[in-house]
């Protein structure tokens, strides 16, 4: 008996070493493949983005954001002064877009906070009817095309919408052009110095689209964890006598801080790079410009070097974000370890 199991032995481990190398292969063919697709369609379009940025030099690439002064005791002709105005108010104009796309975003992500925390905790720690209907809400900018979702707004709030009669009527004051005026005037030191009326192709309209297209970010991060978490804790505390206040900043927010930052840079970078629903509610007017519009406008122009500049901004912003949701992940990871 033993010389038959002993006869047996070698073919069952030599059958096993195909399997083996069969698995090996397999893994090094999918590893490959993903590799070749992320080089060519991720890494090798972001390397050029950078080369192109620098293609002439970092005297060229900074011009795009600092033009060259002119020299007050040279003598120019018609056409070099026309170069350096059109170089002045290009380099006006993106310095604009990046000042209106930071403002928007810092409009956006306390916003949402406030929402996706709302969102989360109702849809995670109670039981209601509609619930799943809510759910199902929260994800339908996931599913709704930006450029619709700005259409839908230009139908709502636009001259001829169903809002329209008082959305155009309406008159606010421009927060980003919030200056400070000092206390010769008034005792409140600060004032705008331009209003708007309407809501349409107007800053608000961005901001108002870009809440629409970032809202469910920070929810969908932080709904897992908290129906994870259980209202256990929250239910102890309050038993004990904890406000629900104190027991959210005490019990809730600890629990998923890394989470909520995580959802955060989702935001954020949403908020930078959205195009088709911005597009569609600035109205293609300069002033409306947010970073990714200012780029296609560029473009268009047939200014390759400051599209790319701008784009490269864009691109390093994305790159940071990226880092800081590696290094989220990598300490939620840890923490979830001890």
């Amino acid at each position: 008996m033993a010389g038959v199991l002993a006869s047996k032995a070698p073919p069952g481990a030599i059958a096993a070493r195909p399997a083996a190398t069969e698995s090996a292969l397999g893994r090094r063919i999918l590893i490959g493949i993903t590799v070749a697709f992320l080089t060519l369609f991720i890494l090798i379009p972001l390397i050029n983005v950078f080369h192109q940025a620098f293609a002439k030099g970092l005297d060229g690439y900074l011009a795009v954001f600092f033009p060259p002064e002119p020299d007050p005791n040279a003598v120019l002709n018609y056409s070099q002064k026309r170069r350096l105005a059109e170089a002045a108010t290009q380099a006006t104009r993106t310095w604009h877009s990046i000042g209106l796309t930071v403002a928007v975003a810092s409009i956006v992500i306390p916003l949402n906070v406030i929402f996706g925390l709302a969102a989360a905790w109702a849809t995670t720690k109670f039981e209601f009817r509609g619930r799943t209907l809510l759910t199902v809400l929260i994800d339908l900018p996931f599913s709704v095309s930006p450029v619709v979702a700005g259409l839908v707004f230009v139908l709502l709030l636009g001259r001829n919408g169903i809002f329209g009669d008082w959305a155009t009527q309406l008159v606010w004051p421009d927060i980003f052009s919030l200056r400070w005026v000092g206390f010769g005037e008034s005792f409140w030191p600060l004032a705008f110095e331009r209003t708007h009326t309407g809501i349409i192709f107007t800053p608000l309209a961005i901001v108002i689209a870009t809440i629409f297209v970032t809202f469910p970010f920070v929810a969908r991060s932080l709904a897992p964890l908290m129906a994870n978490l259980g209202p256990d804790e929250e239910t102890a505390a309050l038993s004990l006598g904890a406000s629900g206040w104190r027991t959210f900043f005490k019990i809730t927010l600890p629990n998923v801080k890394w989470a909520l930052l995580y959802g955060v840079i989702l935001t954020l970078t949403r908020a930078f790079g959205e195009f088709g629903a911005v597009s569609v509610v600035s109205g293609h007017i300069d002033v409306n410009d947010t970073m990714p519009l200012r780029i296609e406008k560029l473009w268009n122009e047939y200014n390759n070097q400051a599209a790319f500049s701008v784009a490269s901004v864009l691109t390093f912003l994305a790159l940071v974000s990226l880092v800081a949701k590696i290094a989220i992940e990598w300490k939620t990871t840890n923490e979830a370890k001890r």
